[in-house]
Formats: structure tokens, sequence, C-alpha cells
């Protein structure tokens, strides 16, 4: 299947995303629908799974789901760890580390509370967490970055892309920044993986759940640990899967296993790794290269259009490096709920975010499946 053909069959494009149907769904930044081929691949092993010990239909799978997310992030298979959650593997990195008295971190206090409180909790272990400023609500900068990290420095926390702004981060220009200063580099993700190019050539941790933009399901994620650095990150969980117990015996030394699988507990999620696998297949099938284009024009197709019916959008500057799939607006006066609860029963599927200050916003996020025909619906109620 190739983008162009699917946004000009809507026979296929039913078909394959079985919510068009129904509904112009713009919302996955939050939490997504499943694909057809998706939501048919947990079904199929479900059924399976009934006719006998559900390892034994699924368990030779999780190397496939390791080697494609690596493929997608270009990382190598034992540095992929399937720990489920983007707020568990976060929290993995930073229970994980070993910190130094006077050890500072940096993160942004704005971001998604997954990539927020793991780090907040090391203030109890004497570690100094301290919040980037910023110019903007999501404008992280390489510059805001590259003065606010000293030589105490030990890691920063960022997403890859700011939930509500939609503002894209520069993740060459700050991990290159970091590494020559021996500063450890973390990215939340879950906001770019499956839309945009999200690579770790230049990243030491990097976590990501299915469920938004990659189009999988719910808690099944990735956790990337570069492979130099499985040593000096310990699990802070210990089960059978992760620690080694020959024949399911106990011994007397706790032995982690040697590669990234160290992070994987216990039993899998071994449906949700089916749907993960269908998710990156479909995802590489289409290619991020494309899918990231065809974001950016439905971006720039939203943005004049809804500052030209007198609405405010954040970040409306953006340009092809830090622009997103993201569009967020309002109006000051305007009632936001409202106009979220017209949109949403005319069958148009937003998200509804405020800022901490108490400004409500109406988030668009549209993917590569939706068509031209259905921004224009959303357009015309606005």
């Amino acid at each position: 299947m190739i983008l162009s053909e699917l946004l000009n069959n809507e026979e296929l494009r039913q078909r394959e995303f079985p919510v068009t149907r129904e509904k112009v769904f713009l919302g996955h930044a939050g939490v997504c629908p499943l694909p057809a081929r998706v939501a048919t691949a947990i079904g199929e092993c479900a059924r399976e799974a009934t006719l006998g010990d559900q390892e034994e239909f699924m368990l030779h799978r999780l190397h496939d789901a390791r080697r494609l997310a690596a493929q997608l992030i270009n990382s190598q298979p034992e540095e992929v760890a399937l720990v489920g959650p983007t707020s568990l593997a976060l929290s993995y990195v930073a229970a994980g580390l070993q910190y130094r008295k006077g050890d500072n971190i940096l993160v942004y206090y704005d971001d998604y509370p997954s990539n927020v409180y793991p780090w907040m909790a090391l203030a109890a272990r004497g570690v100094q967490v301290r919040l980037l400023n910023t110019r903007g609500l999501g404008v992280i900068r390489p510059r805001d970055v590259m003065g606010q990290v000293d030589e105490s420095t030990r890691l920063v926390a960022l997403a890859t892309n700011h939930f509500v702004s939609g503002y894209r981060l520069d993740i060459p220009a700050i991990g290159k920044y970091l590494h020559e200063r021996g500063i450890l580099f973390c990215l939340d993700a879950i906001q770019t993986l499956g839309a945009f190019p999200t690579t770790v050539e230049h990243v030491d941790f990097l976590a990501a759940d299915a469920h938004k933009w990659l189009l999988g399901p719910c808690g099944a994620g990735i956790l990337y640990v570069r492979r130099e650095l499985q040593e000096k990150l310990t699990p802070p969980v210990y089960g059978w899967h992760n620690v080694r117990c020959p024949n399911f015996v106990a011994q007397d030394k706790i032995v982690f296993r040697t590669d990234a699988t160290k992070y994987e507990v216990g039993t899998h999620s071994l449906l949700g790794i089916v749907g993960l696998i269908t998710s990156l297949e479909l995802a590489l099938e289409i290619g991020v290269d494309n899918i990231a284009a065809e974001l950016l024009r439905k971006r720039a197709l939203l943005v004049p259009a809804l500052l030209a019916k007198g609405w405010s959008v954040l970040h409306a500057e953006a340009t092809p490096e830090n622009g997103s799939g993201i569009v967020t607006f309002f109006r000051p006066g305007t009632n936001m709920l409202e106009t979220h609860a017209l949109l949403t029963a005319a069958g148009i599927i937003t998200n509804l975010r405020s800022d901490r200050a108490g400004q409500n916003y109406i988030r668009l996020s549209p993917h590569f499946y939706n068509t031209d025909a259905e921004l224009a619906r959303l357009l015309a109620l606005l």
C-alpha cells in the first residue's frame, strides 16, 4: 500500500481504517483507533491462543518486534526492550542510573507528566532537578538547552515533540552538543515515533508506546538503551525473565541478561506485541519520510485556514524543521469546551488540552490517512 493510492481510493481507505466510515478522527496525539490490519493480527493471535499455551503461538514474535523497532529508530535489536508504557520505560531510566553528589538533571516542567515525575522523584536521592526555561510553551531550541547545562549536568530528558504546542525537537543538534560534554540524553518519543524520522545516533535512551502516531495498541511500547550504557543502567525491577534462572530455579546471585532484554522483567503482553509488530510494519511500509511530508502538508493547509478564521494557533510560525502533525488552536474569550463539544457532536474527534494557566486549547492531530475533504469539514464548522 502506498500513500497516494490510499488517499485516492476511498474504499481502500475505509477498509484499512474503519474509523473513517463514521468519524473524522483527528486525535492521533491522544489514543489512536486501530487500523484493521492491527486489529486482525491481534484477533488471529487471540484465537490461536485458545488452542493451547499462549506463548507457544506468540513467543517467537518477540524478536520480530525488536528487529522492526530497531529498523525504525536505526539501532540494533539488542538495544531494544519491550517494556510497555512510556511512563514505565522512562521510570526505568530515571531509577536505574547511579548519581553522584552534586549531579543535576535538566527537564522541562511543562512536558507530559510521564516525562516529568520520574525525574522529579530523583530529588529525594539528592539529585538537583533543574527546570528548563523556554520562550514559549513547548518551544525548546538547542540554544535553550545549551545555555542551561553545566559540568555537573548528568542527563537531559526531553520529549521529541511537545504534546500541546507541537514544537518538534532538533534531536541531532542537542544530542551532539550533550555528547561532546559527556551528558546523557533521554527522549520521550511517543509524539514522533511513526510520524517523523526519530533515530538514535545522538541519543542514549528513548521510550515510546505504540498507541499514538504508530497506530498500535495501548501498553505495547519500546525502550532503547545504547549498548555501551546497558551495564550502567541497572533495572530497578527483578523477575524470571531479566534475571538468570535456568529451568526457572532461583540462583544464589542476581545475574541480569546481557542485552536490552534485561529490562523485560517478566511475562510479556503478547497480544499487544503482535499488534505492535503489525503497526511497525505498516509505518515502514508507508515510509516514515512519506508520512512526515504528508503531515507537514496538512499542517500547511490547516494553520493559515485557522488564522484566517480568527483563531490563534500555537507555534503558527513553525518551519518544516520544527513543525509537526499537531496543530493547536484557541481564541481568547471563546469557550473552547463548547467548541470541542460542537466538533465531537459532528463526528469530528479532537483533543481538549490546557496549559498551566488554565487556558483551554483544541488540539488537532490528523494522520497520513486523513483526507483534505475531512479537514475541510472541520474548518467549515469553525
